[in-house]
């Protein structure tokens, strides 16, 4: 077996692990709750789940709530991502606004946004702005604190270097401090995709006219748990697909990244 034999080897294999896991695991809860080893009305059944998604689906509602939660999410992670890089490279240039609005700002960042939920409903009203600043709020403190963590630590020679060869503060930012930090930037997106899901969940379970969050509060108070999580199959896929599209955003912009292990393996030639 060759090196390209193997390689191709480690690759797939975890995928086929994965996918029989998750099979296994599938095939185990049908049969559990199909033959009565537990009561199904608590978490219900995969043949079960699968009618209810056809009928949200050909029913039309399923476009209707899930419209509402993506461009609660989209919006959220655009203006929180965009508003925390901003305010992260201000700090950078501007070191002593920087320590006094930071802590203000970490602050405000350990108050459980749960809490703080129903205030941003009489703000805003039960519409999107209300889910959209929640959300894009959380997105806002994941993006903000990785960004000015990274800034913070960038190698000062870096930047003297490029003084010294004549770029403009603009053009150091564009082309010497932007993709330095772009690993950390990607990270605390990552962790802004499960923000503003979360976030644009909890605000529709306070108040809301539709979304997936109301669905699921709605189909709860009358006991329809195939529902349920036909919406939080829905949550998954759509969780899913937003990490796969930083993925592919990582291999275009970090193209000079290599990946590290641990462990003690040595790749033989």
């Amino acid at each position: 077996m060759n090196r390209n034999d193997k390689q191709s080897k480690r690759t797939h294999l975890p995928l086929i692990i994965r996918t029989v896991l998750l099979l296994a695991g599938i095939l185990l809860w049908e049969y559990f709750a199909t033959n009565g080893r537990y009561n199904p009305i608590f978490t219900s059944h995969p043949s079960g789940i699968i009618k209810d998604s056809i009928v949200f689906v050909t029913s039309g509602q399923l476009y209707k709530h899930a419209s509402i939660t993506v461009l609660e999410v989209f919006g959220a992670l655009f203006l929180g991502s965009l508003a925390g890089i901003a305010l992260a490279t201000f700090f950078g240039y501007f070191s002593f606004a920087g320590e006094i609005f930071t802590p203000i700002i970490s602050g405000i960042s350990c108050i459980p946004q749960l809490a703080l939920a129903p205030i941003y409903v009489l703000w805003f009203g039960l519409g999107l702005q209300s889910k959209i600043f929640l959300a894009g709020l959380m997105v806002f403190f994941n993006v903000f604190s990785a960004t000015y963590g990274a800034i913070k630590s960038m190698d000062k020679g870096i930047l003297e270097s490029a003084n010294l060869l004549g770029a403009s503060e603009f053009v150091t930012l564009r082309t010497v401090v932007l993709p330095s930090c772009m690993p950390w930037i990607l990270s605390g997106l990552r962790g802004g995709v499960s923000a503003a899901l979360i976030g644009a969940i909890i605000g529709e379970y306070i108040g809301s006219r539709g979304g997936l969050g109301w669905m699921i509060t709605y189909s709860t108070s009358y006991f329809n748990i195939s529902r349920v999580m036909s919406c939080i199959l829905v949550l998954l896929v759509l969780g899913l697909a937003l990490n796969k599209a930083l993925d592919l955003l990582e291999r275009r912009v970090l193209v000079w990244r290599t990946v590290t292990t641990l462990g003690t393996e040595r790749l033989k030639k």
